[in-house]
């Protein structure tokens, strides 16, 4: 019974060492997908932006996004997945549900905010005033504005279903979308598979 017992234990590490690296990987796959249009660009003559998949199950219709605030000498500090100021622009079929991750790597706090916008540009610090705030990841209704997720730390959240519109995924501390921290999410009926295009 000894011999059983020790190896049990070995077992359980080994399997969750798989589980964790298996996660891992798939995480990093996420973020590369998103933050390298480069890598999936079509090699048609297209003069517009490439269109960047975004994994989805159709049969309950839920997006899979991993949103990532990189740290990185070549990118603006309030950022999502590279981007900033709109750049980056997500297409989802209205009436899906979104699983996100969030992962800040910036030394910064920083949230997810999803907001149905009431202008075009986030024009004030308090993004609040800028649309409804229909969920956050990273922060509470509470503290959004002053609170988010420390570099290094990630978060999840499950958003929806959505309805069809235009909405902005806006960093919800004071200061941070008016300086950048936003992209544009827009949920239409005539999207039958996400995806994203960077501008």
């Amino acid at each position: 019974m000894k011999a059983q017992s020790s190896v049990l234990p070995v077992v359980v590490g080994i399997l969750v060492v798989i589980i964790a690296v298996a996660v891992g990987v798939y995480v990093y796959n996420q973020y590369v997908m998103l933050s390298s249009p480069s890598a999936s660009s079509s090699t048609g003559t297209s003069t517009g932006p490439s269109k960047i998949s975004i994994p989805y199950s159709s049969s309950n219709k839920t997006v899979f996004l991993t949103i990532v605030v990189e740290s990185s000498s070549n990118v603006n500090q309030f950022n999502f997945n590279g981007t900033s100021s709109g750049s980056l622009v997500i297409y989802i079929p209205a009436g899906s549900t979104v699983i996100v991750k969030f992962i800040n790597q910036e030394s910064l706090p920083h949230n997810l905010v999803l907001l149905q916008n009431s202008t075009p540009t986030p024009q004030s610090p308090e993004i609040s005033s800028d649309g409804k705030i229909i969920d956050i990841v990273g922060a509470t209704t509470s503290n959004y504005d002053v609170n988010g997720i420390s570099g290094g730390a990630s978060a999840e959240g499950v958003w929806g279903p959505i309805s069809a519109g235009d909405y902005m995924l806006v960093c919800g501390i004071l200061g941070h979308a008016a300086s950048g921290m936003w992209a544009v999410l827009v949920a239409s009926n005539n999207v039958t598979a996400p995806y994203a295009v960077i501008d």
